[in-house]
């Protein structure tokens, strides 16, 4: 599945239209056509504007598009909904690479206090 199919999947799963999609991310209403009618996928810039609209991780858009050989091993964890890990997880996935690294550092920090 590209990652155009997995987006469109995704918004009929949560109801949202072409136009709404395109009114909360800025993305031209055509634009979001021609990913369906020419099977293209969105660029790299535009996936967290889609996430974000969509509450979902890229990892939720990217999942079957990651090589399954050569691309290192893929650790998972699973947090119910509604719990504090959870809550967390949610808002680190939406860190840049800059403020995750110095979430990080202070986790390790308090790690170490004990």
């Amino acid at each position: 599945m590209i990652i155009s199919e997995r987006i469109f999947m995704v918004m009929e799963e949560k109801g949202i239209s072409q136009l709404e999609l395109s009114s909360k991310t800025g993305i031209a209403q055509s634009t979001i056509s021609d990913w369906k009618r020419k099977k293209t996928n969105p660029s790299a810039d535009k996936i967290m504007a889609i996430c974000d609209v969509l509450d979902v991780s890229p990892f939720d858009i990217l999942q079957d598009t990651i090589p399954s050989k050569g691309a290192g091993e893929v650790n998972i964890l699973v947090a119910s909904e509604g719990t504090a890990e959870f809550e967390i997880l949610k808002k680190m996935e939406k860190l840049n690479k800059k403020t995750k690294e110095e979430l990080r550092k202070y986790v390790k920090g308090v790690k170490n206090k004990k």
